[in-house]
């Protein structure tokens, strides 16, 4: 009778119940951190592209209109909505003669902010996001 009760025990004991479930919890912390961060680099990249396209916008409207070159652009890009607020808009033309040359430049700040675990302090940092757009006069 002793000999059936500790095997019933030992039986017990190498079950391989909730195993799955804590394999999952060692790894859940990794997983929410990744997706994390893969969602933080896809916003920074999406202020990015709209910064870089607004100063291509900005530097086409400078070059179509030469007298008024650098209020022009200023006015469409923050005509369009489209920059994150807090953003500058700096302009700067080689003079307003036919093929003379106009930069744009959009200037914004994105901030990154991942969460610590596991004593890996949270992680939170700014970076400048800049877009540059050169056109020739027409």
């Amino acid at each position: 009778m002793k000999n059936t009760k500790n095997i019933q025990a030992l039986m017990r004991l190498r079950r391989e119940d909730g195993q799955s479930f804590v394999e999952f919890a060692f790894i859940m912390p990794f997983l929410v951190f990744l997706v994390l961060a893969i969602v933080q680099f896809g916003r920074g990249f999406h202020d990015y592209i709209t910064i870089t396209d607004a100063a291509r916008v900005g530097a086409r409207e400078a070059a179509v209109h030469r007298t008024t070159a650098c209020s022009s652009a200023t006015t469409k890009i923050n005509g369009l909505g489209v920059i994150p607020p807090g953003s500058t808009v700096a302009c700067s033309t080689a003079g307003p003669n036919v093929g003379d040359q106009v930069t744009v430049t959009v200037t914004s700040s994105f901030s990154v902010g991942l969460p610590g675990f596991l004593g890996v302090p949270a992680m939170s940092q700014t970076f400048t996001i800049q877009g540059v757009a050169k056109e020739r006069m027409e």
